[in-house]
């Protein structure tokens, strides 16, 4: 048995629902129970749960600095993992915990906190919650302005340029990390930005912040998705636009992986 996961490698045969592909195509969101596809900008249940179930076990906390409608938090206690959720918009918090408290889990938390990512005493945090260390961290930030989220200077979509955008995010990954057990793993979920006929490659730059701050790569995934609120039911004037001008219609995003060493 792996320390950092439940799968029994001697049953690999039994795992025909674990993806091991790095190409995602996920016909549709699922939207059983508490989770809702309503919170703009929010991911799709299946990309916590393909993750918590390759790198964690039963048990084990997981942290989510960009938690928004409470994703990550309603898959981890379904799968018996402790999470802690940090949002900057304490409404949008609010909503979150009254749908995550409806599949409550006894001895399982599922912890919330209102506050900005980059600066959140997550010391004091732990340490209220009898813990040193969290196994598992999973980000997934604005992809810059594409979706402006709200009106707080701090929030990330509100970013002034891309250094701007770098710069938060990067703050965000040291206060957060930091509190990773050696030789686990954490992974973004990021996707680029079109504008002004050029794209703004910013999976790649988010890979490399933390390449350079010394944690291991372990996979590039893409997660194709058929349909966004900006796209649904408009394939074909999507297309006739792609074959107008000089660009493609996007349909994936990053799941990037990495390991601290």
């Amino acid at each position: 048995m792996s320390r950092y996961n439940d799968i029994d490698i001697q049953r690999w045969r039994e795992y025909g629902d674990i993806y091991t592909d790095s190409l995602w195509i996920i016909e549709k969101r699922d939207n059983s129970g508490a989770h809702s596809g309503h919170y703009h900008g929010n991911f799709i249940p299946q990309i916590p749960h393909q993750l918590l179930t390759r790198y964690t076990k039963s048990g084990d906390w997981v942290l989510d600095p960009f938690m928004g409608s409470g994703t990550t938090l309603i898959e981890a206690q379904r799968m018996n993992r402790n999470s802690i959720g940090i949002e900057l918009q304490r409404d949008v918090a609010v909503e979150a915990y009254r749908r995550i408290i409806t599949e409550k889990k006894e001895n399982i938390t599922s912890k919330i906190i209102v506050g900005d990512s980059r600066s959140v005493d997550l010391e004091k945090e732990l340490q209220g919650l009898g813990i040193k260390k969290v196994q598992f961290v999973i980000l997934h930030p604005p992809y810059w302005d594409i979706v402006k989220f709200s009106e707080d200077a701090n929030d990330l979509s509100n970013s002034k340029n891309l250094n701007d955008f770098l710069d938060s995010f990067s703050a965000i990954i040291d206060n957060t990390t930091k509190h990773l057990e050696k030789g686990r793993y954490c992974a973004v979920v990021i996707g680029d930005k079109y504008s002004n006929s050029q794209i703004t490659p910013l999976g790649f730059y988010c890979m490399n912040l933390f390449m350079r701050k010394n944690f291991i790569l372990k996979a590039i995934l893409i997660k194709n998705f058929e349909e966004t609120k900006g796209k649904s039911n408009k394939h074909a004037i999507w297309r006739y636009r792609a074959l107008n001008s000089d660009f493609y219609v996007f349909k994936h995003e990053y799941i990037i992986v990495f390991k601290k060493q």
